[in-house]
């Protein structure tokens, strides 16, 4: 039975009506410092911890609730005499029911211009305590960390005066999980505040689930959508879903894709990616003139793709995008005329980023493997000015320049082994996920001629090096006549001298930009 309750919350949503109603059944109620206060005001009956204890608060709260007769009260295993004999002999009251959230640690290093000094104060100490003490004696305690859960509690109350066994374990899990979370977050704050940003021997993340999805890669598998709580830059996993069936596992996948790629561009800019690679790229000064130019690279293989767009969607685009079946469309914004058009496509996801250009923030990737886990920063430079370095005889125009720098980028999101031909703006040719470079050169190739276009004057970017002179040989033959990739491999003086036998331009960046 629940005769007793301890009671300690910073975010107070629905506190007054939980407690009101525990008082009604005649629980006990301790609290400490604001609570009690809050409480109070809003008339109900509560004992102080300092009453209780004996002890007042000190230390500017930082010393509050932790005394033997909170935890004593909260720890004591009512099977064992030994415990109840020493809980009467020091005054200690059995608590039964521990409410407690945390102080808004993740609230507050987020605001803008905080001080280290309201960072530290906003560390808990008492609170992850007296969850941790009530969570370990779940037995014979009810530990409740979250306000959605306050109605459980009572609907047991109200029928049988306790909280099940089965719940209670359910919520001490809940507690530990809180606490965990909690603690991590303050662990990576402060290594980073203390300069600390290398490797930790121990690897602790804490991300929060957004989502249950319908099932994972494929139908028998199940997933979850879990974001950081401390990425607020625009993402895909910070984007607002408008409308549409539940995201999918490949879903979010392309999403992500096609949206860390479009957000390269300045100009207004369309990707589209089927299977987590770009199949159609293009920037125009409109951004109906980029879709349709993007579309035509690869039309068959963008039917059920994702579009990812960098301005904001209209009515007009919006009716010629709902004319084609896609899975997803990314964009900072939809007009309301776009909404009002995207409604007779009722599956159609529609994710709004909001505006952004977090290009230059750093973060790290992890990438499990059967008992593990890879840890990497993320590939977030695309070329470094200082190693571009012309290795042909002939150097690129510049327009030459701009299209290999095109390629370059869409090179940079493309499953590796990778090649895209470029020019004036857009992709005209990609090659994704071969084996041998010189099979990604040629299916580059192919996939243009379906369409109509010719590479004769395109760029070729190369993800990384060309290990043979193969590629350069096949480029050449279908027109093109320049060619970025990253160098180093024991045979560039032969493909340099291929590039300069067909009169190519040829430019080292330096860096490669592997996609696994």
């Amino acid at each position: 039975m629940i005769k007793t309750a301890l009671v300690s919350v910073s975010n107070k949503t629905g506190i007054v009506e939980f407690c009101r109603e525990l008082h009604k059944l005649n629980v006990s109620i301790i609290s400490s410092g604001g609570t009690a206060g809050f409480l109070s005001k809003n008339k109900i009956p509560v004992i102080p911890v300092f009453d209780y204890t004996g002890f007042p608060e000190m230390m500017d709260g930082r010393v509050k609730t932790l005394h033997p007769k909170i935890h004593g009260g909260i720890l004591a295993d009512r099977s064992k005499k030994e415990h109840l004999k020493q809980a009467e002999e020091n005054g200690i009251s059995l608590i039964d029911l521990v409410v407690v959230n945390l102080y808004p640690f993740e609230q507050t290093i987020q605001k803008k211009g905080v001080k280290e000094d309201e960072v530290i104060e906003n560390i808990d100490i008492g609170g992850p305590a007296l969850l941790r003490s009530a969570a370990k004696n779940f037995k014979n305690v009810s530990v409740v960390s979250n306000p959605e859960k306050y109605g459980i509690v009572l609907e047991h109350l109200k029928k049988s005066g306790s909280v099940p066994l089965d719940v209670r374990k359910k919520f001490a899990y809940d507690a530990f999980q809180h606490t965990a979370s909690y603690d991590i977050l303050v662990s990576n704050y402060l290594g980073d505040m203390f300069g600390l940003k290398g490797y930790p021997e121990y690897l602790n993340l804490t991300f929060k689930k957004i989502q249950d999805l319908r099932y994972g890669e494929n139908a028998h598998q199940t997933a979850s959508f879990y974001r950081d709580s401390q990425v607020s830059r625009p993402c895909v996993s910070t984007s607002r879903q408008l409308q549409g069936k539940e995201l999918s596992y490949n879903n979010i996948l392309d999403a992500n894709s096609a949206f860390e790629l479009v957000k390269w561009f300045k100009e207004p800019s369309v990707v589209i990616v089927k299977h987590n690679n770009p199949c159609g790229v293009a920037t125009r000064k409109d951004l109906l003139d980029a879709y349709e130019t993007a579309l035509a690279v690869d039309s068959k293989s963008a039917f059920g793709g994702v579009v990812a767009v960098n301005r904001e969607i209209t009515k007009n685009l919006a009716g010629v995008i709902a004319k084609r079946f896609f899975e997803v469309v990314i964009a900072p914004k939809f007009s309301e005329g776009a909404l009002e058009i995207f409604k007779s496509k009722k599956n159609l996801r529609l994710l709004e980023l909001g505006n952004g250009h977090p290009k230059k923030e750093e973060f790290r990737t992890y990438r499990t493997v059967t008992g593990g886990l890879l840890v990497q920063d993320a590939d977030t430079l695309v070329l470094d000015e200082d190693k571009l370095k012309v290795v042909s005889k002939r150097k690129p125009t510049s327009k030459e320049m701009g299209d290999m720098r095109y390629a370059w980028i869409i090179c940079k999101y493309t499953k590796s082994n990778s090649i895209v031909y470029a020019r004036d703006n857009k992709a005209v040719g990609i090659g994704a996920g071969q084996m041998k470079r010189v099979d990604a050169a040629k299916i580059a190739a192919m996939i243009a001629e379906d369409y109509g276009e010719s590479v004769k004057g395109c760029a070729m970017a190369s993800d990384a090096f060309f290990p043979f002179r193969d590629g350069i040989d096949a480029a050449a033959e279908a027109g093109v006549t320049a060619v970025i990739q990253p160098g180093g491999s024991i045979r560039d003086k032969e493909v340099i001298e291929a590039a300069d036998e067909h009169n190519m331009a040829m430019v080292f960046t330096g860096i490669r930009h592997f996609r696994h």
